[in-house]
């Protein structure tokens, strides 16, 4: 993709009809607004980037219930409301097979996030609808999942690689594994985004008990890829003159990995629980330190990314996927050895600290943008709107 600078978007013919202007269904995420993950927010960022663009963006949102599908509207976006009363993945697919018939309806260009229900997606390639599918990171290889679900999502992903017309990879490693699911021409990689946080309130920060610029962060679901036992292990090796506050549900009674971290916990480690509101979450990240990130597998994690957009310094797992988010001008760890060394060597230079911050957010302007990645967005579904494109949206919904 051609490299974008931050700009306003200009809108070229800003009086367009619902009948004229291009339209893009997004289908795969839980809705908007984002208030559940990295597929909700991205949805949302380009969904508003596409709108400011002159776009008409519809956007499938599941609710909990029975009933009829509803319509309405939440910043300009257009929004179906389909309701599933069904748990789990099980509701997930049964709403990704709603979402699949509905807009099935129609000829519109259709956006999916994810492919762990591309079976359902090869009936809009029978119905020859154009569709974009996000891949997400190599999902069906985490052993999270077991056998079974590994083996349902692998199957999934054959599906999507085949059904979309074109898929995306968020990150260039997970672009060279896609080619072997599909022709190079069919892949095209855009990152993930995030907002850059330039100020931020201390109250939040000093409520939770930390001295703003006196803590590191590390925020991630507790799980043994994510290398929580070895940060947690490196950073309590010794006394220091910081905390390390981990966001996150933490249950050592009924999870065995859970225990392990508490237990290598030191009393400076604080464990604050699951924390999503952004207006505690953003001061957290601005007033860091230092931003630990411990993820083994996946492409650009969102959480990285944000704290780029934070200006945080970070000390990450040592492989492809964080080395090409973040940059070389970060510190990389692979035991628990490795963080107590590095921790010793950031946390006693000032200096280092600060070149660390200003790498970041030169890191983040260089791509990681919401501007970027939307306007990538933008020029890719652009190819692929169908030539009657100024018909398909003719239906309200």
């Amino acid at each position: 993709m051609p490299e974008i600078d931050d700009e306003v978007i200009e809108v070229d013919s800003p009086a367009l009809s619902d009948d004229q202007r291009p339209t893009v269904r997004i289908l795969g995420t839980h809705g908007v607004p984002a208030n559940y993950g990295g597929f909700e927010t991205a949805a949302e960022k380009v969904g508003l980037h596409l709108l400011a663009a002159g776009w008409r963006v519809i956007v499938y949102c599941q609710v909990e219930g029975r009933g009829e599908i509803t319509y309405d509207e939440w910043n300009g976006l257009e929004r179906v409301n389909v309701p599933v009363d069904v748990p789990g993945w099980r509701g997930t697919s049964l709403f990704d097979l709603k979402c699949v018939r509905h807009s099935s309806q129609f000829d519109d260009l259709c956006l999916v996030f994810g492919y762990n229900t591309g079976i359902f997606n090869t009936w809009q390639r029978f119905k020859r609808i154009p569709m974009v599918i996000n891949m997400d990171g190599i999902e069906w290889s985490r052993a999270r999942w077991g056998f079974f679900r590994q083996a349902i999502l692998y199957v999934n992903e054959r599906f999507s690689a085949f059904a979309g017309n074109h898929l995306i990879a968020d990150h260039p490693q997970i672009e060279k594994y896609l080619w072997t699911r599909a022709p190079k021409r069919k892949v095209t990689m855009i990152a993930y985004g995030a907002d850059e946080v330039l100020e931020a309130d201390e109250a939040p920060v000093r409520a939770l008990g930390l001295e703003p610029g006196r803590y590191l962060t590390l925020i991630c679901r507790p799980i043994p890829e994510n290398s929580i036992l070895e940060l947690v292990q490196g950073f309590s090796a010794k006394p220091r003159d910081y905390k390390l506050a981990l966001l996150g549900n933490y249950d050592p009674e009924n999870d065995d990995y859970h225990r392990q971290v508490v237990e290598a916990a030191s009393d400076d480690v604080v464990f604050l629980g699951a924390i999503f509101d952004p207006e505690v979450v953003q001061p957290l990240r601005f007033h860091s330190a230092l931003y630990l990130h411990g993820h083994t597998v996946g492409g650009t994690n969102p959480s990285l990314v944000e704290a780029l957009g934070a200006g945080n310094p970070v000390l990450a797992h040592d492989n492809v996927y964080n080395r090409w988010t973040a940059g070389p001008r970060q510190a990389y760890f692979t035991t628990a050895d490795d963080v107590a060394v590095e921790l010793d060597a950031i946390l006693g230079s000032p200096q280092r600290l600060e070149q660390m911050s200003t790498a970041a957010r030169e890191r983040y302007h260089s791509g990681l943008t919401w501007y970027q990645i939307g306007e990538q967005y933008r020029l890719l579904l652009n190819r692929y709107l169908p030539t009657n494109s100024k018909k398909t949206g003719s239906g309200r919904h």
